[in-house]
């Protein structure tokens, strides 16, 4: 009986004293100082609690780009099976066309005529020889350039031999081989005289810009036929849809002026569609991808819902948001500091102007006024 109440005795002790032992293990061990890899987990500068709450409030900034580029995935699904959309990118080959319907596969219209490319090859080849020379007029001691000035000597010559087998007007082919023969006697004589000159590499340029002029011209021409007929086909096969048809290109600040795909579709979408329907993307490069577009494309749109639903004007969101506030910020500005405040006229939301400068003023506004006696 004894030994049973001893055992008894043992196991109760034993039963008590367990969470003890566990919470003391468990304090040792929290105690243990981490690893010093650990400092740059564990470190941190402390915040205040003006510091904790301004946290909180700029958390909601930050979080909103997750809920805009959730919805922003139905938008464009909801855009694209609700409208028709032109998408039209710039390309090296003088433009990349895509029309999308409702429940259709995308349609791709057909490229430029080849004789495009080449009549811009050919121009820009002229440009190819001032990037090679300019870098290095009056530093006779550096010799880099005569590599590259041999090379493109070589791609001259083999041009220049080949150009009777390109399929294009015999006149548009004579004034290419002028381009590349005076190409090639520029680059010849600057490798025999050894050196980069100003005043040769200046009489070259003057001396093409008659002939650079004309493949300007021509391509213009082939360009803006193929896509005056690709559209004007589109928007016959849409038929009443065109109303209701968005249209949109790229373009790097360089192409925005007189941006040639835009005004081809201008013809076709009228002035009331600037802006609203017919829409100039300004990009970081020449070229960008139809998935950046077509996003682009449904967050302006559906930006638009959010500014009839909140201020009652449905392209308010096309504008800068603070823009009409900061105008009275920067003349009141100015005013303190005696100056005069330097802003454009203020233009109400969802005008339908051209997407680049048009007031008119003195000077050659083209290259034929520049080549004009």
């Amino acid at each position: 009986m004894r030994a049973r109440l001893s055992i008894a005795l043992r196991s109760f002790i034993l039963l008590c004293l367990t969470p003890a032992l566990i919470l003391s293990s468990g304090a040792a061990a929290l105690a243990q100082t981490p690893p010093s890899y650990m400092n740059l987990i564990t470190t941190h500068q402390g915040m205040t609690s003006a510091q904790v709450a301004e946290q909180n409030v700029l958390d909601l900034n930050v979080a909103k780009f997750g809920f805009y580029d959730r919805a922003l995935k139905q938008y464009q699904q909801n855009l694209l099976a609700q409208y028709p959309v032109i998408l039209a990118l710039f390309s090296g080959a003088g433009g990349d066309l895509t029309l999308y319907r409702p429940g259709m596969a995308p349609l791709k219209a057909p490229s430029v005529p080849l004789v495009y490319q080449v009549l811009k090859s050919v121009g820009h080849s002229s440009m190819a020889v001032f990037q090679i020379a300019g870098p290095h007029i009056g530093t006779p001691t550096d010799q880099s350039w005569r590599g590259l000035m041999e090379v493109d000597r070589a791609q001259h010559k083999l041009a220049l031999d080949t150009l009777a087998g390109v399929d294009m007007d015999p006149a548009w082919r004579d004034n290419c081989r002028t381009i590349l023969a005076n190409n090639l006697a520029y680059l010849e004589a600057t490798l025999a005289k050894n050196a980069v000159v100003y005043a040769d590499l200046e009489a070259f340029a003057k001396k093409q810009a008659p002939f650079l002029a004309k493949n300007v011209a021509w391509a213009a021409e082939t360009q803006v036929a193929h896509w005056m007929k690709v559209v004007g086909d589109w928007k016959q096969m849409l038929g009443a849809d065109w109303d209701k048809t968005y249209g949109v290109t790229n373009s790097l600040y360089v192409t925005r002026q007189n941006n040639i795909i835009f005004s081809v579709l201008a013809q076709y979408f009228g002035k009331d569609a600037l802006n609203s329907r017919l829409m100039l993307f300004e990009t970081t490069s020449f070229f960008t991808t139809p998935d950046a577009m077509l996003n682009l494309l449904a967050r302006v749109v559906a930006d638009r819902s959010v500014g009839a639903v909140f201020f009652g004007n449905y392209y308010l969101m096309d504008y800068e948001l603070m823009g009409g506030n900061a105008r009275d910020a920067i003349e009141a500005e100015a005013k303190k500091r005696g100056m005069t405040a330097f802003l454009p006229p203020l233009v109400p939301f969802g005008a339908h102007e051209w997407p680049w400068m048009v007031t008119p003023g003195p000077g050659p506004a083209t290259i034929k006024q520049l080549l004009s006696p």
